[in-house]
């Protein structure tokens, strides 16, 4: 597949992963994206995962049409990119490896080498020169790891971005880019929103047509959809307006106020409410949609004098991938003595701009008159804040 003038498609798709990088399920698959420009030298972006080795020289050879390769460009060292940097530098060797420093010293521990001689160690502004097309590196420290560099194309107005811009699912199904790459970005990428907003800036000036990847789509046309959505997500603003609940519930009677607090929210005029459960769902969508909307309940029992262990797993996950600047709502239940909000509060309180709501739904074992006056002013809370 040509990209544009000189620019091959050489990827991979893989149907057979079932966890990405061990966590993330994936029934669409994986795209790994590789790419050639071809000019009066050679260069390949990237390789793929280990298990695509064979497939990805065959696709390489094809696209050359029997020439050699002269470098080969790696902009992220994690292996589902990487793997195959060995198999590419044993099997032409006279090609030269192209990276940062930390990626060097990333294949040392890898490979057991820099391949010393057969390196050109890149820096933000270093540039290469392949005859018409003119390469030139940006920095992207993690984004999502620190040797990561993106490389512009000055020729093609290509940007080739490394994992951002990225999403889940193999390239011969159809999806909405959107809800897979929020998902990606969310479970990989978002922590380091500051970093990501680093780079934006840094690319911002170019003229860009293409923006390449490493999983996912390429990217073309009207950008201005991608980039806004990068935006919003890498400066934690909200996407949509609406109310996430989050719970688990061990007995049913927590499910059973979250049902009358999402329909009590709907009533007051809440035009999104989503409600996801925990044990059940997968938890990656529900940490995208917790970040994509303006409001998060959390719902849950109180077990062992804390909280639900599914439940603080979710809230682990909201601090590490550094969840911020949004409104959130506690929902307890406890036969004898309710705990969870104050456990839940208690994580939370490390994350920035958190704004906590004075409503707290306490159940003590089920629903009563007082429980469900604390639902109503919960929920005139939540709608006043969307």
């Amino acid at each position: 597949m040509q990209i544009a003038d000189g620019i091959h498609y050489i990827g991979v798709n893989d149907h057979d992963i079932d966890l990405f990088e061990g966590q993330f399920v994936v029934p669409d698959g994986m795209a790994y994206n590789s790419y050639a420009i071809v000019d009066q030298k050679i260069a390949v972006m990237d390789s793929v995962d280990q298990h695509f080795g064979q497939e990805w020289i065959q696709n390489l050879e094809t696209a050359l049409d029997g020439r050699e390769p002269d470098y080969l460009i790696v902009q992220h060292m994690e292996p589902d990119h990487s793997a195959n940097v060995s198999l590419f530098m044993e099997r032409y060797p006279q090609a030269t490896v192209v990276a940062s420093v930390g990626a060097f010293n990333m294949m040392a521990n890898y490979f057991g080498t820099k391949y010393e001689g057969r390196n050109m160690v890149i820096k933000e502004g270093s540039t290469l020169s392949l005859g018409t097309h003119e390469l030139s590196f940006v920095a992207a420290p993690l984004v999502h790891w620190p040797e990561v560099m993106f490389t512009y194309d000055a020729t093609a107005k290509v940007l080739f971005s490394a994992d951002a811009f990225g999403k889940f699912g193999a390239l011969d199904v159809e999806q909405d880019w959107d809800c897979e790459a929020r998902r990606y970005y969310f479970g990989i990428v978002g922590k380091f929103g500051k970093n990501v907003q680093a780079v934006l800036k840094k690319v911002a000036p170019l003229d860009i047509q293409t923006i390449c990847p490493l999983h996912g789509p390429v990217l073309s046309g009207d950008l201005t959809h991608y980039l806004s959505q990068y935006d919003t997500w890498s400066s934690y603003g909200v996407e949509t307006p609406g109310v996430v609940i989050a719970y688990t519930s061990v007995y049913g009677h927590t499910r059973q106020t979250v049902e009358e607090l999402a329909a009590a929210l709907s009533k007051k005029g809440a035009q999104r409410v989503v409600v996801t459960d925990l044990a059940r769902d997968d938890q990656a969508e529900a940490l995208e949609d917790a970040f994509r909307h303006s409001v998060l309940v959390l719902a849950t029992t109180t077990y062992n004098g804390g909280f639900f262990p599914t439940m603080h797993e979710f809230v682990s996950r909201l601090v590490d991938h550094n969840f911020q600047r949004r409104t959130v709502a506690f929902v307890q239940n406890g036969s004898w003595m309710p705990a969870a909000a104050k456990g839940m509060r208690a994580l939370l309180e490390q994350c920035a701009g958190i704004d906590f709501a004075q409503n707290v739904v306490t159940v003590k074992g089920s629903l009563d008159d007082e429980s469900r006056a604390q639902i109503d002013a919960l929920a005139d809370e939540l709608v006043a804040k969307i």
